[in-house]
């Protein structure tokens, strides 16, 4: 299990992650813009928890350091202040499935845990405590990666 910070901001996702690169001598390895997300069923831009971003937004941005991993995307946050969510990484959908279940306990869960296009299983939720969670269980990449 990896747990991965993942960084929300109003838009500039882009530019603070070169700036974290740069900063921490680390390399953005991934970076998808909203516009280039295939079509899913499942998530409509409604379906990003009431949030219609511009598809010229980061969807997704990764930072790695070393073993070091650093997330982020562009999404939803009051002018001015930026969001951060913990990123669950695990190898098994029973594992995604029993820790999800565990954290979303008393709790309010965001995004139900399904399959994406990225993973076996994804979903988001707060738990009892106010604090924001995400739980991956990643697809292999293309290319092995």
């Amino acid at each position: 299990m990896k747990l991965i910070p993942f960084l929300g901001f109003n838009g500039n996702t882009h530019e603070a992650m070169a700036f974290y690169a740069k900063a921490l001598g680390g390399k953005v390895v991934s970076e998808m813009k909203y516009g280039d997300m295939p079509p899913s069923p499942d998530m409509d831009m409604e379906g990003c928890g009431g949030f219609t971003p511009d598809a010229d937004q980061v969807a997704h941005c990764q930072l790695e350091v070393g073993a070091a991993i650093l997330m982020a995307a562009d999404g939803p946050q009051a002018e001015g202040q930026t969001a951060t969510t913990i990123n669950v990484d695990v190898d098994s959908v029973e594992e995604a499935e029993r820790v999800f279940a565990a954290l979303a306990e008393g709790g309010q869960v965001q995004m139900a845990l399904a399959e994406t296009f990225w993973a076996k299983r994804w979903g988001m939720l707060v738990d009892r405590y106010g604090k924001p969670w995400m739980v991956n269980c990643m697809k292999p990449m293309e290319g092995g990666q």
